[in-house]
This record gives C-alpha cells, structure tokens and sequence, in this order.
C-alpha cells in the first residue's frame, strides 16, 4: 500500500488513538462496558481487526470543551473515540483487509522511525530516559517517591531523565524535575495544571515520547502499571521501555491465573479460590474448604484482589462466612472484579527476592539476589483477629516497629538456594524482564501441603519449591518493585556490592542492550564500589563528612530517614568522602535510673547495606548480627555465590572487595576521629541530645566544625517557653506567642477535672494543645478538648505508651507519637482555630459532584493560617524560604507522618494567594527572619508558627534547629521554589559549606 508522509502519519494517528483509548478505557473504573469488552487478551489487536472506522472530535472541540471541569478519559469527558459497528457519517466502510494494510504501514514506519532513531542517538553522548510515574491505583504514592528516588540515582552525564506523570484519570503530563518532590499525588493534582505540560491525548503524549526520549522507565506499581496497560501502549508506539512485557506483564500480574501457571509448571502452590463478579458458587467453595482440611467455621484464609498489587486490600478471614463476606466487599467497592480465597500459610515465614536478568541482548539469565525475611513483631500471628491484616500496605512503606526485616533471612543455606532459583525459574516461566520482585512463605514441615505430585507415568515427581518436609511457596510477582531509598531492591543490591546509582543503572543497561544495541550504553560500575580499595584511595582527598542520625527520642525513626537522605545526597558530591554514622538508643532507655553520660554514648559506623534498614532498631540489630563470626562468614558465602553469578566467573576477593562490617564507638571516640580526619559533622539527630545543645557542646569542645545552630540557640529553642520568652518583645514587629502554663507532670495526680478547668481559667481557652515542655516537633502534642482527653493524655504519659491511637481523644486524629520516656514538665497553650484548607481530590468530593479535582477550599473565618518556613545562611543573617501550608488530613494537629514521610500530608508551597495575600507572604518571611537572627539561629533550621492571611503577622509555635530532612519535606519544597531552584543536593551541600565557613572564621 503506497501513501504519503501526510498518510502514514494519519494511520498512525488514526490506530494509535485506537489503541490509546482502548487500553485507558480498560483501566478506567466508570467505564464498566467498555471495560468488559476490552479486558481481553488482545485489546489492541481488536481494533485493528475490526471494519468499523474510527472518529474522534476535532482538537479544538477538546480544548474548548476541557474548560468544562471534565478531565481527559473521565466518563464525562469530551473527548471519545468512538469504535463503530455500523457505517460512521463521515466516512465509508473500510475492510478488514485495508486495515490490516494500514497496520503493516504504520508498524513499518515505526520500525524506520525507530532505526533512524538509533543512528541519532548513537550520535549523542547522553541517553535519554522518559521516567514515568502516579497512575490509577492506591499505590501511586509509592509510585511518587519510587521515581524520585530513581531520578535522584540515575541521572548523571551520560543518562539523562525527563520525568512525566500520569493523574487518576491517567492525563499525561509532562513535569519538571523540581516538581518530583511534591510530596503526594494531591500536591501533584493540586499543581499540575499551572507547572506542567499537559498532553491532550495519549497518542500526543505518546508521539512526543517517540521525539523525546530514547527508552520509557515506567515506574507505576499496580494497576495500569504492572497489569500491561501502560506496556500496551508503549509497545503500540514501538517505544522501548524497562521492563516485562505487556502480553507477560497481563498474564502474571493477576494472582489467580499465576498461582495456575505455576502448578502446571511444577511449582508447590497455596491452595486458592477464585470468585468472580456476578455469581458466587456458595457449594463449591465449601468444597474446596473441606477438601484442603479448612475448618469451614473458623479456618483461616486470605482474602486478597487478584489483581492488586503491595498487599492493598489483602486481609485475613476466619471460616468461609466472613472469607465470602470479605471477598464480596473488594467487588462491591470496585477493588477489583476477581477475588481470590487462599490458604493461610499457616506456621509459614514470608520473604521476597528481587531478580536481576544479566543476560545479554534477549538471552535471559536471571538472578536471584539474597532474599529478605518479613518478620512481623509485637504479637504472636495464633491470636489474629478476624479483623487482622497480614504484612499490609502501611507495613511495607512506613516505618514501624511492627515489623523486622532479615537480609540474607535466618534460613537454611538450603532454603535460600530453593528460594533463589526457584524464583529464577519463575522469572524464565513467565517470561519476565530486565528486575522483578517475588514474595514468597518458607512453610514448615506442618504444613497442610502435598510433599509430591503424581507424574504423568503415575510416578512420584519432586515439585520445585520442595525442600525435605519443608516447602517454598511463592505467592506474589511484582513486575515494578518499590524502589523507594530504603527498598528490598536497594537493600538486597547493597548486601553484594552495588550502590542505588549501580543496580539502576545495571538494569538500564540490560533494557538499552536488549531494545537499543547501537547505542553506547550507559556504563555501570561495578560492585562494590563503595567499599572497594584502601582508605586513601577511595577519597584521595575529599572533604571528609559524618552524617549522624538515629537516636532514641520518639523521632528517632524520621532521623534515620532524614540521615540516609541527607547521606545518599552529599555522597553524590564528587568531591566529598560521606560516612553514615548511627546514634543508638540507650540499652536501658526505658529507664530513668539507667542513666548514659552523653560521651559514652555508642555510635556505630555504619557499612552501605546496613544503612538501608526501616527502623533505628533493626540497624542496630544488624550491626550486631554483623559481628557475630559465624553470622559474618555465613553472610560471606552467601554473597559470594550471587556475586560470582552476576559476574559469570569464579569470585575473588578483588572482584567485589571486602565484605564490610560495622564499628562501634563511644561518641567521645568517635568525635576525636573527626577531629583527626577533619571532617564535618552533619547532624540529622531530632530531639534528644541532637536538639538541645548537647552534641552541639561536645563538637564545639573539640572544634569540630558541624552543621546547624550552636549550642546556645540549640539549647533555648529545645525549651519552647524560654523560646517564647526569647522573642517576647518583638510583638511591636507582628510577631507574637501564644499564652503558656507550664505544669509538672506529679501535679496531675490531683482531680483531673479540677486541674482541667484551672488549665482553661489560666489560658482563657475552651480547647487547649498539651506537649511535653522539652521535647522534639509533633511529639506528644495533642489537642484536648474535655477533662475526660486530659485525663487519657496523662495516662498514656505516666504509663509511657509509645502512642494515642486515633480516637483516643474527643477530636478526630491522627496517630499520637508519645515521649520515650515520661517528660518531667507539661506545656499548655490556647489551641488556635484555624479553618480547614481542602483540596479536592478524585477519591475525595467535599462539594457537589461538579468539583474538579485540585479545587482548594478555604473558609477563611478567622484569617489564620498555620504554616512552616525554614530559614538558611550565617547567624545573623539568616534567609528565610517561602512559606508552605501543610494541609491536615486527620485533624487538627500535624502528625509525624503528615510532617516528614511520603505519602502523607499536602503541601502548598508557597502558599497560593487565594488563602494569603503575596505582601502578606513577604511579610510573614520579613518577619520569621527577625525571629531567627532573635533565637541566634545558623545554618539552617525550621519555624513553625500561624500567619494571619491579610496583614503577615505571626504567632510562633516554635523553632527547630535539627528540622526534617527526609525525601518528602517541605524543606525541600521550599528550596525548589527559590529563584533559581535549589535542588536537595545543592540544599545539603549548602548546608555542609556553610558548616565549614563558620569553622574557618572562627
């Protein structure tokens, strides 16, 4: 068939627009129809087979008609494709055959496209990645700080990353690098339409990508992401991307039709029930209950979407009434259509692996790295209620003490063989791609499964994943594992040699040698990097920094966050030699009798695989276990198989370098190490003695140079009333406090209603906001607004419970993170009204049904607004940032969570000038740097404080001199919106430089 350059590019068009809409069509929720029909096994391929034309509106209907509040491939949208059964009015019937001509023409052209692209690229130094994230599904606020941790890590001279992203309705859009450290995809919803590109449809988005990059990294967990339907397009557009295929991608991602897979190939399987939408065989499942030795009344179960991905919607039911009750719920609200009821893993340890293919072109050879064991803590699994989730959604990605992880796991070297090309064979069955995640249980010899499968001659045959009376069962394939800092892809690379920067780019590299042969491939290092060579030659002069974090103040678990980010950051810097450092936690910290002098405080140095770890507990177990000779020489051989299979020779030493392991120091050592090695301190400790001028003393003795405030400001601001009393005459300038009563905790053991109401005489208050006197941001603050609340908060201070759950106290919250230890003094203030800031959301109408998605809502009544500014440069002459709004989401208080984690809180930075006035932004910033040359503040530090919305005055909540520093904060935020952006890398490395500047001058 002959055409035009005009032709081909109108058949290109025309079909891939086709294929567009088919595929979003079938991801989108309120499409139910279309969704029926197009979930088929060839979605595209139905387009193209049909006779019917296709017909879509005009581009200018489109953008007159998005002024309508009605987002692309919403079911209110605009615009539609249109697939016909009958003869459209605007054009003949075309044929079968014509069609199929016209596919040959377009894939053709494709394909040259495609060539000609090599060439040019060839031709280029840098390679071109078009990182794509968000999505549909619940999990795309990993998807967020995944692709932001992927950008942190892969771009560099040679790999260039354009970053895009996909909203709810799956609108693309093209978006800056600033824009990836919005902290959720609210704030992303919020933004996206005055800061980026939007594409109108998904064959414009799909026709820049062909112009604009060399290969697609589509970063997108669960649906849509890993179920084929972002692969589909990719491939209509024979665009090279990371990852499975969409065909592949379809087959494994659903549970159900996997675990089916894997008994005919062999596999041991958990035994599992599929329920579908519309109909229910109530006999049949009480078959298979009977059959598989479940009590029908109250055997346990899993209850899980089979097409769901990082354990969203999974839980634990008990007897087959409340497993079909549960199954039913995930249907009715729309999880998915497909539910499947499987066997608990009764007595089983559960585990994932991540796989590497290091084959080389289309040759697979995958393999296993050293797997991680999930141990769930804090109560025996026997006692699950009904209610109970397994290793849920919260587990996976936020820290928590619920959960332990063990890498290598504390199996057999037998099983983690089982485990490791079991999981390799998996990988070649479903014909997986470039890395994936499998988790699995290691069940024990209790368990209700078959040992052995009767062959086809009758003969008994070994299934794979048998181990003597043991067995090895894997139950989920994750084709986009996390790769959020601390993720098992991260923490299993480290354990043999290879940084973040190393396995992206190890997997980059595979994908560009499979899909892109002509072009110079980006170059990865090696492993071990980070370990390899002597001390000398491994910095050869660099400016030495210790990063500190850890702790044992119930912020402790953000400080390992904020320490591994800040290190990740400046170790980046080609000219600086970064070390992690862990402050642990007390041994008897539960004590008060247990009493440590600051200096003989334990610090351990810590290896890069060490660092990766959820909680400051769990690296402090490691280091321990790393210690242990038999544990270290066992670790060592285990690393040195997986090393020696990704290298494809034998492994020696100079290959992968020394297998690190920690040290432990007392902090008085470990401060005259700096000394000696010149090196700057930088402390990311919250609260404790990284907060109240104790380290700062320390260093100071010893003239080293650290980060942050001195020991005198750090002193006066860990003390909110001496803070108060600090700043107390500037209320001439706007700048005010709020009233305080200070109480010790002994006097509440009077009449708790007495007490009450002397509190609200005292502040003149109805509600009152209660924090520990001495104590680090968010911990311990809560707002109580009757005797009965005070008389809870105080129990859980005396009992010293490590926190309030929500609906504890009268007004709803969120979780309560409570002191460590029971604080010695109380601080009371007048809780200050503000009214709630909302911004709609998909998943959230506040309105009336026409709301559009991003709207901010703001009722403004009493002009106050609560807000967050941080300040950076030398004392006296501290700069202050753009302010930024933390919209609550679970009361009136900010927790730890919604402050420092991913996923958690919506920032607006700065704030939009329909809730405050832009003189009174300049204002508030005049005034906050008052408040931080007052306090002596340096370095950089944060000021929480209420601004009114018209005038720019403030009421200061107090001032942080260790502020956050984790992926998410809005520190961040606020460096980005400077002029010109400060990105986090050049934030830290100010923050170092302006470290050494005072140590010079002084």
């Amino acid at each position: 068939m002959a055409g035009t350059t005009q032709e081909v590019f109108w058949l290109g068009e025309r079909i891939q627009m086709a294929r567009s809409w088919c595929v979003v069509a079938a991801h989108n929720k309120t499409k139910k129809k279309q969704q029926q029909m197009l979930l088929s096994s060839d979605v595209c391929s139905y387009c193209l087979r049909s006779s019917a034309p296709i017909d879509y509106y005009p581009t200018e209907l489109v953008r007159r008609k998005q002024s309508d509040k009605s987002s692309f491939f919403s079911s209110s949208s605009k615009l539609r494709l249109r697939i016909m059964s009958s003869t459209s009015r605007h054009q003949q019937p075309t044929s079968a055959g014509m069609l199929g001509a016209e596919k040959n023409l377009l894939q053709s052209k494709i394909s040259g496209g495609v060539q000609e692209g090599h060439k040019a690229a060839a031709q280029r130094v840098a390679l071109r990645v078009g990182l794509i994230c968000g999505g549909p599904s619940a999990e795309r606020g990993i998807s967020l700080n995944s692709a932001r941790s992927v950008l942190d890590h892969l771009e560099s001279e040679d790999v260039v990353v354009q970053c895009y992203y996909l909203n709810q309705d799956l609108q693309p859009f093209a978006i800056s690098a600033a824009q990836m450290y919005s902290n959720t995809p609210a704030d992303f919803d919020f933004k996206i339409g005055s800061t980026a590109r939007a594409f109108v449809s998904f064959p414009e988005f799909l026709k820049h990508l062909q112009m604009t990059v060399d290969i697609v990294f589509p970063v997108i967990h669960g649906q849509f992401g890993e179920d084929g339907g972002i692969q589909e397009l990719l491939e209509s557009a024979g665009l090279p991307f990371i990852g499975t295929s969409a065909a592949a991608a379809r087959h494994a991602f659903d549970k159900y039709n996997a675990a089916v897979e894997l008994a005919a190939k062999g596999f041991v399987t958990l035994p599992s029930f599929l329920v579908q939408a519309g109909g229910l065989d109530m006999k049949a499942l009480s078959e298979w209950f009977q059959d598989n030795n479940i009590d029908i009344d109250s055997g346990r179960v899993v209850v899980k979407p089979a097409r769901g991905g990082s354990s969203m919607g999974v839980s634990v039911a008990n007897g087959m009434e409340s497993a079909v009750r549960k199954a039913q719920a995930l249907i009715t609200e729309g999880v998915d259509t497909r539910v499947v009821i499987e066997m608990f893993a009764e007595g089983g340890r559960e585990f994932t692996a991540i796989v590497l293919d290091v084959g080389t072109g289309n040759v697979s050879r995958p393999v296993t790295l050293l797997p991680t064991e999930v141990e769930l803590q804090g109560r025996d699994t026997s006692d699950l209620s009904d209610e109970d989730p397994i290793f849920n959604y919260r587990q996976k990605y936020l820290p928590t003490s619920q959960v332990v992880y063990h890498t290598p796991p504390r199996f057999s070297e037998e099983a983690i063989d089982v485990i490791r090309h079991g999981a390799a064979r998996l990988f070649q069955v479903f014909e997986l791609r470039d890395f994936a995640r499998v988790d699995g249980w290691l069940l024990p010899p209790s368990s209700k499964l078959f040992n052995v499968t009767t062959g086809q001659q009758g003969n008994e045959v070994q299934r794979i994943g048998e181990l003597g009376e043991a067995r090895v069962v894997f139950s989920d394939i994750n084709l986009m594992s996390g790769m959020e800092q601390t993720s098992f892809l991260f923490q299993q690379a480290a354990l043999v040699g290879l940084s973040h920067a190393d396995v992206l780019r190890l997997i980059l590299h595979h994908a560009s040698a499979r899909i892109l042969p002509t072009f110079p491939l980006p170059k990865w290092k090696g492993l071990s990097t980070f370990s390899s060579g002597t001390e000398s030659q491994r910095t050869g002069g660099k400016q030495k920094v210790y990063v500190l974090f850890g702790g044992d103040t119930s912020e402790r678990q953000v400080s390992l966050i904020s320490g591994t980010n800040v290190w990740l950051n400046l170790e980046a810097c080609s000219d600086l030699d970064v070390t992690p450092f862990l402050l642990a936690p007390r041994s008897g910290h539960h004590n008060k009798q247990d009493v440590v002098a600051p200096e003989e405080r334990t610090i351990w140095a810590l290896p890069y695989a060490l660092v990766l770890r959820h909680t400051v507990e769990e690296v402090v177990g490691g280091c321990l276990q790393a210690l242990q000779p038999t544990t270290a020489a066992s670790t060592s051989k285990l690393r040195a198989e997986v090393v020696t299979e990704l290298l494809q020779q034998n492994a020696r030493e100079r290959d992968y370098g020394d297998m690190q392991i920690p040290r432990k120091l007392l902090l008085q050592e470990w401060i005259m190490e700096a000394k000696q090695k010149n090196a700057v301190v930088f402390i990311a400790v919250h609260g404790g003695i990284g907060e109240d001028g104790t380290l700062q003393s320390l260093l100071q003795a010893s003239k080293v140079p650290f980060t942050g405030s001195g020991s005198k400001a750090s002193r006066l601001c860990m003390d909110k009333v001496a803070t108060a009393a600090a700043i107390a005459h500037l209320s001439d300038h706007g700048i005010f406090t709020a009233k305080k009563a200070v109480r010790a905790t002994h006097e509440f053991l009077q009449d708790k209603d007495e007490m009450w109401e002397a509190l609200k005489r005292e502040l003149a208050a109805i509600e009152v906001c209660v924090k520990p006197a001495n104590d680090g941001c968010s911990t311990g603050v809560a707002r109580l607004c009757c005797a009965k609340d005070l008389a809870t908060y105080l129990n859980a201070v005396h009992k010293e419970l490590p926190c309030l759950f929500p609906g504890s106290l009268t007004k709803v919250h969120g979780i309560i993170e409570m002191p460590i230890l029971a604080p010695e003094k109380l601080l009371f203030e007048p809780f200050i009204e503000t009214d709630d800031v909302i911004v709609t959301s998909k998943s959230k109408r506040v309105i009336d049904e026409t709301t559009t998605q991003g709207q901010l809502f703001w009722e403004g009544k009493s002009r106050w607004l609560e807000v967050t500014v941080g300040v950076l440069g030398s004392k006296g002459a501290m700069h202050a940032l753009y302010p930024s709004i933390t919209v609550k989401e679970t009361g009136g208080i900010l927790s730890l969570e919604e402050k420092f984690q991913g996923g958690t809180g919506v920032n607006l930075t700065p704030p939009p000038s329909s809730l405050v006035k832009e003189a009174a932004i300049t204002s508030c910033r005049k005034r906050i740097e008052i408040v931080a040359n007052a306090l002596g503040l340096e370095g950089f530090a944060r000021i929480d404080a209420f601004v009114h919305a018209d005038t720019g005055e403030v009421i200061i909540i107090e001032a942080n001199t260790v502020p956050g520093m984790t992926p998410s904060t809005v520190l961040i935020h606020q460096a980005l919106a400077e002029t010109p952006p400060i990105y986090p890398r050049m934030f830290f490395r100010k923050v170092v430089d302006l470290a050494l500047s005072r140590h010079q001058q002084q």
